[in-house]
């Protein structure tokens, strides 16, 4: 079109003017675009709301539907709100009304609703006729000191009222809830946040305005959604703070159940934000029909508002349950990602902000409305303090002025003569004077003025120093933001999970000891150490862990939670497992399936395992190597930096050759010397260097020699040559143990027959365990009905290689000894050692039914023997010396 055209005369008063299509078109559009943008769309950084929740609460308050008055019905609201300020569609309002009375759509709900509004399944809410709201007290934080000209104010849609810009909260709302709205060539998704790690982030920047986004993660450490769930990676939500652009993934959050048929469940107690849990429901039961997921028996939603979420998938028997719960968060929304957009109207204009940039935004306003509340509260009282100063100049000329007032015709002239006799009042302060009632002129009444008189001024003085003081208004701030976390605050409800590559999750995880515990059967718990008492020598033990009738404890570890285990099968494979990852379980429990936390194979299990305390740490990995051994006496040494990337589907660490199992594992810094023990007592000691390092995929060296079929290797222990103090000791399966000094064990070339370990006799039993200890542990053995005992390593005596030893723990018919382990002993407890010990008498009373004096002698009796079996094997050792090494 041409842009050039002259305009077209139709008559003397009218004409048309021709303009250019496309830049009317701009213009237009542009104007449109700004007013659903500033208008309608996006939220204002200060207070965190769109025009129509400003609008709804401001209604509401000017109705006076406060949170300790009655409910209002949702009708009335909304014809109040479409009325007066917001003149759309009343479904829109009520929408909004709804949404702000929701606790899975708001982090911190706003409306105090009652009646149905609508359910997490999808089920709508009832009309706005039926349905009743009030504010919240948080709500009515965000409207507080509205009255004092804290915010601005401007005309409505017919000018005919006004209405505020901006509320005057309390709350950093819009971090707290944020918000969502699609605007015109823009979009905001703001997600919510915990209100005490906002608070705490806010508290922060005013203590140090230079504080950088990093450190102010530590208090804001991701968003927190109404409906709670696991974030999974933090990657994006860094990206997020630092950009105000990033992206969430959000994880439903689950845990496996065992039915009393042995069947395991999974139950989801909690859905990502915004999932619809009726339709989750319905997309599993689909992909079940489609094959898509194959071991789910049956789904259904057992969710009710008085418990919660709480979804109930049933597994068919032969299912594992982690691989059905990775194929849910790959194939159903109960994984599933946020974007992250900090868009938010600052002075007028959109802008995207990062987390530092929305905080301070939010404390430059809190700044200006204090100085804005200070300042109305310091005129009010400089105006109240001149009238009260005009009252106090009367009383002190009471009669004169009665005399003057009483002489006047009209309250003009007498309000004329008051400002005209000489006493400095001005006009305000006499017609105050002429409006004073005559009970003020009382004594009583004379002394309460001058003392709101006095009042008032410390008041002003006060008011004077706060406005003078920029640090004196951080400070009211800090105070202010503190009483609405007190009040307010609460506990996240969305876990955090970090990827591999991310921060380590340790930095948020309480460091301590704790005992891991697996069965025969593969079942696998953490428990506190401090769970397991102490008890002398002799002792029955106490239960510690719960088996099937065929199952029993086979490992007991102990390890850091915030280490990594290397678990090494029989089949020799490694896989590995933080150890906060362990289920936590008391000492009672049985714990959670191992297959359930590794891909393990169902006809493999978990013979050894070793702590590391950081991969991260190249010197130490490249210093470091893993000793494995199997049970037909094969040794074999590899880096530890073979062993430094974890895989899900862990990694071969030895070759093993058919009829034989991977039996031990353990960390060395090359230079140990190598003990390793057959279950008919021998004994060997090597030094690793005879040992050469191989890699993950070779099959070994000959450790010792094992000439008879059903004999084989039960342990192996490294000892440091330079600590004089370890000793070895050797335990039988039928509760017989010692400790020996390592130099009684002569050094030989690997691959020999070894030298007697223990004196094996039908009372002692085949030995069952080996470890080097130095006296200042514990020793924790367990046995295969459950039992467990924990006594001082420092209690048992120590003797020569060829001696049975003395028994460890009173074991019931048929039972034995399943595996033994050290632990850091305690600081001694009188108090709870002499509990003990009577603890342990009447065990040994109720359990055995025999009487304590029986129990007494037969101790004895058995220390008499052992003394004497010592001078019998002692002659013995003689003879094995002779036995030499290959």
């Amino acid at each position: 079109m041409e842009e050039n055209i002259e305009p077209l005369q139709t008559s003397d008063n009218d004409r048309i003017i021709q303009v250019n299509i496309e830049e009317q078109m701009k213009t237009a559009y542009i104007d449109y675009s700004m007013s659903v943008i500033v208008g309608r769309a996006l939220p204002d950084a200060r207070d965190g709301f769109k025009p129509v929740h400003r609008r709804v609460l401001y209604a509401m308050n000017e109705l006076g539907n406060h949170s300790n008055r009655a409910y209002k019905k949702s009708a009335r609201i909304v014809g109040e709100v479409m009325g007066k300020y917001h003149p759309h569609g009343d479904a829109s309002i009520y929408d909004t009304l709804v949404r702000m009375a929701q606790d899975w759509t708001m982090r911190y709900m706003m409306v105090d609703g009652q009646g149905n509004f609508g359910n997490q399944d999808g089920d709508p809410p009832a009309a706005m006729r039926y349905t009743e709201v009030r504010l919240q007290r948080l709500a009515e934080m965000m409207l507080e000191d509205m009255e004092k000209d804290t915010v601005d104010f401007q005309f409505n849609f017919d000018d005919s009222l006004k209405e505020p810009t901006v509320l005057p909260t309390r709350v950093p709302q819009l971090l707290v809830n944020g918000s969502s709205g699609i605007a015109v060539g823009m979009a905001t998704n703001m997600l919510p946040h915990n209100l005490t790690e906002v608070v705490e982030g806010c508290i922060a920047y005013i203590d140090n305005r230079e504080i950088t986004i990093e450190e102010l993660m530590k208090f804001v450490k991701a968003p927190d959604f109404p409906t709670g769930g696991q974030i999974y990676g933090m990657e994006g939500v860094k990206q997020g703070f630092l950009t105000g652009r990033g992206r969430v993934v959000l994880r439903g959050k689950c845990h496996v159940e065992t039915k009393p048929s042995g069947r395991e469940q999974i139950i989801i107690t909690a859905t990502p934000y915004q999932v619809n849990r009726d339709m989750l429901t319905d997309k599993i039961g689909q992909l079940v029909n489609d094959k898509t997921i194959e071991g789910i028996a049956h789904v259904n939603n057992e969710s009710n508002k008085r418990e919660g979420t709480r979804i109930v998938i049933d597994l068919k028997r032969d299912a594992v349950a982690n691989v059905i719960m990775n194929q849910l968060f790959k194939f159903t929304e109960l994984q599933t990602s946020y974007g992250i957009n900090n868009v938010a109207l600052t002075k007028g204009r959109p802008k995207t902000m990062n987390l530092k940039e929305l905080i301070v935004e939010f404390i430059d306003f809190r700044m200006d409305v204090v100085v804005r509340r200070t300042q109305y509260e310091l005129r009010k009282a400089q105006e109240r303090a001149h009238i009260l100063q005009g009252y106090l100049i009367a009383l002190d000329h009471l009669d004169e002025v009665i005399s003057l007032i009483r002489s006047s015709p009209t309250p003009d002239v007498a309000r004329e003569n008051l400002i005209s006799a000489g006493w400095g009042l001005d006009e305000i302060q006499a017609k105050a004077i002429l409006e004073l009632r005559l009970q003020r002129l009382t004594g009583m009444e004379r002394d309460k003025i001058r003392e709101e008189f006095d009042e008032l001024m410390n008041l002003i003085n006060r008011l004077k120093e706060l406005l003078g003081s920029e640090e004196l208004r951080y400070e009211l701030i800090k105070t202010e933001l503190n009483e609405v976390k007190e009040k307010f605050g609460d506990e996240r409800r969305t876990e955090i999970s970090y990827l591999a590559d991310e921060m380590r999750i340790e930095d948020l995880i309480e460091e301590q000891d704790v005992v891991i515990t697996i069965s025969h059967l593969g079942y696998i718990k953490r428990t506190p150490a401090d769970e397991y008492r102490q008890q002398k020598r002799g002792g029955r033990g106490a239960v510690g862990s719960k088996t099937r009738n065929e199952d029993f404890v086979e490992h007991l570890f102990v390890a850091s939670t915030h280490h990594t285990l290397m678990f090494f099968t029989e089949k020799g494979r490694c896989y590995w497992l933080k150890v906060y990852e362990i289920p936590d379980g008391d000492k009672n429990s049985k714990g959670r399936a191992i297959q359930n936390l590794m891909q393990l194979p169902q006809d493999d299990k978990v013979r050894a395992i070793i702590d590391i305390k950081n991969f991260a740490d190249k010197e130490y990995v490249n210093s470091h190597y893993i000793l494995l051994c199997t049970k037909k006496g094969i040794i074999k040494k590899t880096a530890l930096e073979d062993f430094s990337r974890p895989r899900a589907n862990g990694v071969n660490a030895i070759n093993i050759i058919e009829g034989d199992q991977l039996l031990e594992a353990r960390l060395t810094d090359g230079g140990c010397e190598v003990m390793m023990a057959l279950k008919s007592g021998r004994a060997i000691r090597f030094p690793e260097a005879k040992v050469r390092p191989t890699g993950r995929g070779a099959i070994g060296v000959g450790g010792i020699e094992v000439d008879d079929q059903k004999d084989e290797v039960v342990g192996m222990v490294c000892v440091n040559k330079e600590d004089a103090t370890r000793t070895i000791l050797v335990v039988s399966e039928k509760g017989f143990g010692k400790r020996t000094p390592v130099d009684e064990y002569r050094i030989t070339n690997r691959g020999g027959k070894g030298v007697k370990t223990i004196n094996v006799t039908d009372k002692t039993g085949v030995l069952v365990g080996i470890l080097d200890v130095n006296g200042k542990e514990d020793l924790v053995i367990t046995c295969k009905s459950g039992i467990t005992i924990r006594t001082s390593i420092a209690e048992i005596r120590e003797a020569g290689r060829a001696t049975q030893g003395v028994k460890l723990i009173r074991l019931d018919e048929n039972d034995e000894i399943a595996a033994i382990s050290k632990i850091e002993e305690d600081e001694p407890d009188e108090t709870v050692t002499a509990e003990v010990i009577e603890t342990t008498i009447q065990d040994l009373v109720e359990n055995t039914g025999r009487e304590l004096d029986a129990d007494i002698q037969e101790l004895d009796e058995e220390a008499e023997a052992d003394e004497a079996d010592t001078d019998e094997d002692d002659a013995e050792a003689a003879e094995d010396d002779t036995i030499e090494s290959v």
